[in-house]
């Protein structure tokens, strides 16, 4: 399937075809919907320089193009009013479409705040809350694609700088969702578009290598349509046949990761066959075999195995003979197999409606469920990322149980992976394992036709933290994180604490001096953790890495020992004006109330307080005022009589102080790239230091910045966050 719609579909072609696949007068809130949402809109553009309305009316015509249901094309439709019209909220929405609709709207407008060109830990959450939306209703996530998608279509009219970074995220989250949920259409033209910015160059040489072999590879789809067609008229079998090239994204990937030319590419088209009934599609399978040669190793059935977005075809690969000298594969289906292969999850609400549709889509959306669990399991954001990633990108094995059973899993997958595949309880009990009747290591990655066979023992005392390591799944994984939660939670704090003390060993600390709770608190807020026990706790069940604790404990130590110290005092020289007022600026700051105009103003190290920040002032024996951020732990311990009110001086144009922390893989000019970044952010730096770990090959580095307000330094932390080798920017507490 290719869109058509590149441009808006006219109201009354969309309501046509709604019609023509919808029956019934759900078209009706469709028309009330467009209309609604081309008023709300109304004198807004784009920054194309389009009326704005016509981004969500392409979002729906997407929609429609997929066939899926009206209240989902309404909510596409609908998704931007909120955010962007003043004065429609969402209840102005559930009063005008109901709860369905509405609720729709809200969880796209969820998404829309989500980031994920930050760094690990924000981009991890991000998918975390992804992953949520999607348990909770895949057509939120279905409308954020169809957005997607025509965002990338008019990614040329954004700043140059944000095209690679929307793109990258593109092809590293979108491109991928759409896979898993089977939206094919979707996913290919995203990964096009997305290499067209990533690397332009790369993009179009393949454009221009595809269109000089244009006439040959249409000449070769032509002669393999009429041989198979021939003898499939023989047969009178009902069919429909096309070919058509793979997509540019794909033959860019064989390029790159098979390191190939494109002339030594071959499989560049691909025949399909559309049949009516199953038995069909085996019997087209055999006579595609005897015209051509079947490749070895080639044929996949995803009709006994589906995969886990539905997708059902047979596809095999075979080679042409003397008219046609290279491989070419050729997908079998269905017409109801094909509907679900161009639209994907999207197709399952053509028909159906309420309880029945809901509960035929649970069991097929399984690994939906599956993540979700996991994800609560895994307090690492890396390895979040990266499993996720794989999960959704990951190719298929398909494999025999001992009573002839098919079971697919991703590839790389090992014993261990099946065994929890079958049942926790088996996983649990694991002793060892069998491949085709021999017995294997536990981490033997397993290969498409193995019979696996599960060795179990009642007596076995379970999983350890060393299974975390050989499983490759994160449903696996999430299964044995669970048991070592539940089960040995006394020895997970034993064992963890133990990990921890080793790395503190590695870096020449005292366990006892960096595990205090002042230390500890950042760590507790941001996973919810009650105390230092469950930290020790997730590092033993390998819930989290005990580099990071130890990394993090150490920088909050150094940033809460430092003692404050004057940095900047007020200028001696003011205005007329401002001596006749009450409120009083220092250098940025107003002493509220005071007649003192020679009171110095400091700004404490211990926190370094910017504009923006909320501050309070603390008089200080024979120094004047020092001024910290009204969180800081400092200003809190002090005596309260000698608290004063402050506040910033609405004229600005003064620079502060602001210190940040970085860590970062360490790499040949990683230093002088950051540099570059904050000098292209308008900030300048004042002192520096930086600390490297040659075992983890991590750099701490502490910046002193001058900035002009907290919007500024946000900004920069912002700009360095989006940097793929550095793990963690934050602001130091000193």
């Amino acid at each position: 399937m290719a869109f058509t719609s590149y441009e808006a579909m006219p109201l009354d072609q969309m309501l046509g075809r709604i019609r023509k696949y919808h029956p019934g007068d759900g078209y009706k809130l469709v028309e009330k919907a467009w209309k609604f949402a081309e008023k709300a809109h109304e004198g807004q553009f784009r920054k194309s320089g389009e009326a704005y309305f016509t981004h969500p009316s392409l979002v729906a015509s997407i929609l429609t193009e997929l066939m899926i249901d009206p209240p989902t094309i309404a909510a596409g439709l609908l998704h931007d009013t909120v955010e962007d019209c003043e004065g429609i909220t969402l209840e102005t929405l559930r009063t005008e479409f109901g709860d369905e609709v509405a609720d729709l709207v809200d969880g796209v407008t969820k998404l829309n705040k989500l980031d994920f060109a930050n760094r690990e830990e924000a981009q991890a959450e991000s998918l975390r809350k992804m992953i949520l939306a999607m348990s909770r209703d895949i057509r939120v996530v279905l409308i954020k694609l169809a957005d997607r998608l025509h965002n990338m279509r008019t990614l040329r009219f954004q700043p140059e700088d944000r095209r690679v970074a929307i793109a990258r995220e593109t092809l590293d989250i979108y491109a991928p969702l759409a896979h898993r949920l089977g939206v094919y259409a979707v996913k290919q033209e995203l990964e096009d578009l997305s290499l067209k910015y990533i690397d332009p160059e790369g993009y179009n040489r393949i454009v221009h290598l595809v269109g000089m072999k244009r006439q040959e590879r249409e000449e070769s789809i032509r002669l393999v349509i009429d041989e198979l067609s021939e003898r499939l008229d023989q047969q009178h079998i009902r069919y429909n046949i096309d070919g058509r090239s793979k997509h540019f994204y794909s033959i860019y990937r064989k390029m790159i990761l098979q390191q190939k030319t494109f002339d030594q590419i071959y499989d560049l088209i691909a025949i399909r066959v559309i049949v009516d009934t199953v038995p069909d599609c085996y019997t087209v399978l055999g006579i595609v075999h005897t015209l051509w040669n079947q490749v070895p190793g080639r044929f996949k059935d995803y009709i006994s195995v589906p995969k886990a977005n539905m997708y059902q075809s047979l596809h095999t690969t075979v080679v042409g003979g003397r008219k046609i000298p290279f491989p070419f594969e050729v997908q079998i289906r269905t017409w109801e197999m094909h509907r679900v292969a161009e639209f994907g999850i999207a197709a399952h609400w053509r028909y159906k409606e309420g309880a029945d549709r809901q509960d035929n889509l649970d069991h097929k959306l399984y690994w939906v469920r599956q993540m979700l669990d996991w994800q609560t399991e895994t307090r690492d954001s890396r390895e979040f990322l990266d499993t996720l990633k794989t999960d959704l990108f990951s190719e298929e094995v398909f494999l025999f149980t001992p009573k002839g059973d098919v079971i697919s899993m991703p590839k790389g997958a090992t014993p261990l992976d099946f065994a929890y595949r079958i049942h926790s309880a088996v996983g649990n009990q694991c002793v060892g394992a069998k491949i085709n009747g021999k017995i294997v290591p536990l981490d033997t990655p397993l290969e498409t036709g193995d019979r696996v066979e599960i060795l179990t023992s009642a007596s076995s005392r379970g999983p350890g933290t060393d299974w975390l390591r050989i499983c490759k799944t994160p449903q696996a994984k999430a299964k044995i994180r669970q048991f070592l939660k539940k089960t040995l939670k006394e020895e997970n704090v034993e064992t963890g604490r133990a990990m921890i003390e080793k790395e503190c060993v590695r870096r020449g600390v005292r366990l006892s001096d960096i595990a205090k709770p002042e230390y500890y608190d950042p760590i507790l807020k941001r996973t919810g953790f009650a105390d230092f026990d469950d930290i020790c706790g997730a590092v033993g069940y390998g819930g989290m890495a005990a580099v990071y604790v130890v990394t993090r404990l150490i920088e909050e130590q150094k940033a809460k020992e430092q003692p404050a110290q004057t940095v900047q005092t007020v200028e001696d020289m003011v205005s007329e004006e401002k001596r006749l007022s009450q409120h009083r600026a220092h250098h940025g700051i107003v002493l509220t109330g005071s007649e003192d105009l020679d009171i110095p103003v400091r700004f404490a190290k211990c926190c370094s307080p910017v504009p923006g920040d909320e501050i309070v002032g603390y008089i200080t024996r024979g120094r004047g005022v020092t001024i910290h951020k009204a969180e800081c732990v400092n200003a809190a311990a002090g005596e309260q009589e000698r608290r004063i009110p402050v506040e910033w001086a609405s004229d600005g144009g003064d620079t502060f102080y602001a210190t940040i922390t970085i860590l970062a893989y360490n790499r040949v000019n990683m230093l002088s790239e950051i540099a570059t970044i904050i000098g292209e952010n308008g900030v300048s730096i004042r002192a520096a230091s930086i600390q490297s770990d040659d075992k983890t090959r991590i750099s701490t580095l502490r910046l002193t910045l001058d900035v002009h307000s907290r919007e500024e330094m946000d900004k920069v932390i912002q700009a360095l966050r989006n940097k793929s080798d550095i793990l963690d920017v934050y602001r130091a507490t000193k």
